[in-house]
């Protein structure tokens, strides 16, 4: 199995911005079959951001407009630019590969990942 490992989060403050990266081990079945999530503290793990092998993206309502998914054209990384960040975004971030059956969705159901990364902390400051 590919390891996942996420880089890049770290201590901002509000409306500043932070890019994650999300380097694979080794290749993928696509870097457009996989999803960011993050889990704040007390609380479930929520999907922020998906995307499917048809170039489709998915972003959470609390993050749209703020956070892009977008895939290395080279290298076997994705990556999640967030912007105009929040306290509110404070959370550890995950990146996951989606089961390949679901890799035409955009799904941000936890059992639909198979492969995650061990996360990234990003605290935001108000």
């Amino acid at each position: 199995q590919v390891e996942l490992v996420e880089s890049g989060g770290g201590s901002v403050q509000a409306g500043g911005s932070l890019r994650l990266s999300c380097v694979a081990s080794g290749s993928l079945y696509s870097k457009e079959c996989m999803g960011w999530f993050r889990r704040a503290p007390g609380k479930g793990r929520e999907g922020v951001a998906a995307i499917n092998i048809s170039g489709g993206r998915r972003y959470a309502d609390s993050v749209k407009g703020r956070f892009t998914f977008f895939p290395d054209n080279v290298k076997n990384t994705v990556y999640l630019q967030m912007n105009n960040l929040k306290p509110e975004d404070t959370a550890t971030y995950y990146c996951a590969e989606r089961r390949i059956p679901v890799c035409g969705s955009t799904s941000f159901e936890v059992d639909d990942y198979y492969n995650w990364g061990q996360g990234t902390q990003v605290t935001v400051s108000s």
